[in-house]
């Protein structure tokens, strides 16, 4: 269980010289980053699908989704599988780097400041206090509210992607 009455659990992740964290619940693994197979006509923080174990699935850049800017991968970039809400499915999200699961008491969570020009507040549930330093909490039912998926068939089955002709998108 990730959550008692008084605290909850997040894995913490970094970009820039920032810490963010997401609810431990909605995180299924974290992988390396693997290539990603790009898909035409998407916005730039979509940055295409992978395969896990033979599934197409959406990845983000967290770094665009948050309006950030671009970045390099380095070895600590990894992709964190999570499960969204609202319709968006499984995702996995680009990031910096994963630091750890914390447990953070919910009095020690303020409210996202709403003044100073904070534009990508409404994608933030609150600072978390953690040794002393702040951590940006991200509302993932909020940040990927919209987030298109492929269609299902007649089935409800969501097509698989077929792989291409040539090497240019790996299998992991």
């Amino acid at each position: 269980m990730t959550t008692d009455h008084f605290s909850r659990q997040y894995l913490t992740f970094g970009i820039n010289r920032e810490v963010f964290a997401l609810d431990i619940a909605r995180v299924r693994e974290v992988l390396e980053v693997t290539e990603v197979c790009e898909l035409p006509k998407t916005p730039d923080h979509m940055k295409g699908v992978i395969n896990l174990r033979g599934h197409a699935v959406p990845v983000v850049d967290m770094r665009g989704k948050l309006g950030l800017g671009p970045g390099e991968r380095t070895v600590d970039t990894c992709i964190i599988i999570l499960e969204a809400g609202d319709g968006a499915g499984t995702l996995g999200v680009i990031v910096d780097s994963v630091r750890a699961v914390v447990r953070i008491e919910c009095d020690d969570i303020e409210p996202a400041p709403r003044a100073g020009g904070f534009r990508q507040a409404e994608y933030v549930q609150g600072l978390g206090r953690s040794d002393g330093r702040f951590i940006i909490l991200v509302d993932v039912d909020a940040i990927f509210a919209g987030e298109e998926r492929p269609v299902p068939d007649r089935t409800g089955q969501v097509p698989a992607i077929e792989e291409p002709a040539s090497a240019a998108c790996p299998v992991s």
